[in-house]
């Protein structure tokens, strides 16, 4: 994977375009990745996906939780992974626990030992190492490490237990990992705080990760706040790795995010195969 950013609004706004190139596909950002229900989007049928505009289409969000115990992990193995599981050896695939509109983490079941989703199989606690083991049978282009999310709403202890949490699995799942972290997403959490979204942001910095995915969004911050807490993560982040958000996915926030920096954001918008590239200017 290699990204880099072509553009970058003047006056010191944070606003910025950039290319992300993954294998032979490249793809422009900002641009969004498609949210998908076990690899497809759940929007329009399967036969239906070639006709989407290129390369916009090519980035799917897919939630590893998804894939437990249905089909079992030693089955998308032996077919060689997600990809030709699906039958779209040319797509991007970008692997993160909890996604838009299901399979959200449950802050209340999660524990020190892992995050507790909502899965096709009920409900189970993940941990790193079966995290791990999921992502290495589906083999996406890019995954997100375990993370402990939490509402806007819980208290100072929790959401400082939250950032821990975080930043161990994190350590923990790249060193599950064979690529050890080549291929990974850091994720940032820190709830409403913008002290430990600083902290938590600072940290994963530090780690052998191709980028970040920023977490715990659309869990109950206000809309005012949302500004002052991306510009958090945004300023303590390397400015050549690439920006993930998760559930900001209307046109409004979509704005938002990109003048703080983002630069891909997973959506559920029919119309999200669009290009997005073009709103920059908009944020300069």
């Amino acid at each position: 994977m290699r990204f880099a950013v072509t553009k970058v609004c003047a006056s010191g706004a944070k606003a910025r375009a950039g290319l992300l190139q993954i294998g032979s596909s490249g793809v422009e950002t900002p641009a969004l990745l498609l949210s998908t229900r076990k690899g497809l989007p759940a929007f329009m049928s399967p036969d239906l996906l070639s006709s989407l505009p290129l390369p916009d289409s090519l980035l799917l969000n897919v939630c590893p939780t998804h894939f437990i115990e249905v089909p079992p992990s030693k089955t998308i193995s032996n077919i060689g992974g997600l990809h030709r599981m699906l039958g779209l050896p040319d797509h991007i695939l970008v692997a993160a626990a909890g996604e838009s509109t299901e399979c959200l983490p449950s802050s209340d079941a999660t524990n020190k030992f892992g995050a507790s989703f909502e899965t096709p199989a009920g409900r189970k606690l993940v941990k790193p190492s079966d995290y791990m083991e999921l992502i290495s049978c589906l083999q996406p282009n890019l995954w997100a490490s375990l993370a402990d999310e939490v509402p806007a709403w819980v208290n100072e202890k929790r959401n400082k237990t939250s950032v821990e949490r975080t930043l161990r699995w994190l350590d923990a799942c790249i060193a599950l990992d064979a690529a050890s972290g080549r291929n990974s997403l850091g994720v940032v959490v820190g709830g409403s705080s913008i002290e430990q979204r600083k902290l938590c942001a600072t940290e994963v910095s530090k780690r052998n990760v191709s980028g970040f995915w920023i977490g715990g969004f659309g869990l109950g911050e206000s809309v005012e706040e949302r500004c002052s807490l991306l510009n958090a993560v945004t300023d303590c982040l390397p400015l050549g790795k690439p920006r993930i958000v998760s559930r900001l996915g209307l046109p409004e926030e979509v704005l938002e995010g990109v003048a703080s920096g983002i630069d891909l954001f997973d959506s559920t918008y029919a119309n999200s195969s669009c290009p997005v590239a073009f709103i920059v200017p908009l944020a300069c």
